[in-house]
């Protein structure tokens, strides 16, 4: 369980110094701005009073508590807490002012732009107030959203290869189609064996060798002598010349 809540401090820094930076500006622009002619009435530098306290000093720390533990956090449910925090503390800073007259006796809180012209107004209306909260609730859910969506505990799988044995490949001069049939030694002048057919049924093929027909003795014997010659000649009996061609007879 507690693996599952880690997370990288780097995922909410960002998000975290931003919420820093706009809880200091929420918090101290009432008290300064006045130096620069951006304040609300009483337009005078460091002038506190309730309104102030709570429309603009404790959201303003709120957002820059919130900021804090986003930076700092090395746990999901810190930063979580601290995005909270922070988008509650802005939207405290668009609707305050608005609801402060429930328990104001109906007089709303926080005063009213100091500046003559209309448009410095509403950029103190918005600076700060209504765009000031917007901006942190729009940082708080992005935070809030990065850190909820992601498991950052759970490590992932680490992916093995295939420990399978490769499949040995034949070389094609050993491999014989299906049509072939193994060759047997025929001696010469024997009857030719049957041929086969492709479709006599093949069950085993066998590597194709080249038929060599063997020689008949005759063949393989050395040629006779001259001597052996004559002695045939000599042991054969005289043949009979004599024949019957027509009637008559020839000497």
């Amino acid at each position: 369980m507690a693996g599952t809540l880690q997370m990288r401090r780097s995922r909410g820094a960002f998000s975290g110094f931003l919420l820093i930076l706009l809880g200091l500006w929420g918090a101290l622009i009432p008290f300064v701005g006045p130096y620069f002619h951006f304040a609300y009435t009483p337009d005078k530098a460091w002038t506190y009073n309730t309104g102030r306290l709570w429309l603009e000093l404790l959201p303003g720390a709120a957002v820059f508590l919130g900021g804090f533990f986003l930076m700092a956090a090395r746990g999901r449910h810190t930063a979580l807490f601290g995005a909270l925090l922070a988008a509650a503390a802005g939207a405290w800073f668009v609707l305050g002012q608005s609801l402060s007259p429930l328990w104001n006796h109906h007089v709303a809180m926080g005063g009213s732009p100091a500046s003559t012209t209309q448009y410095m107004r509403i950029m103190e209306q918005l600076g700060f107030f209504t765009a000031l909260g917007v901006v942190i609730v729009l940082v708080a859910g992005a935070a809030l959203g990065r850190i909820a969506s992601v498991a950052s505990g759970i490590r992932p799988v680490d992916e093995y290869p295939e420990t399978t044995d490769p499949v040995e490949r034949v070389p094609a001069a050993r491999t014989a189609s299906a049509d072939t049939v193994p060759v047997e030694r025929v001696p010469a002048g024997a009857a030719p064996l049957p041929t086969r057919t492709r479709t006599d049924p093949v069950t085993q093929t066998a590597p194709v060798t080249r038929m060599e027909p063997v020689a008949s003795s005759t063949e393989d014997a050395p040629p006779r002598r001259l001597r052996d010659r004559l002695r045939a000649r000599e042991t054969e009996p005289p043949q009979d010349t004599t024949g019957t061609v027509g009637s008559g007879t020839i000497q």
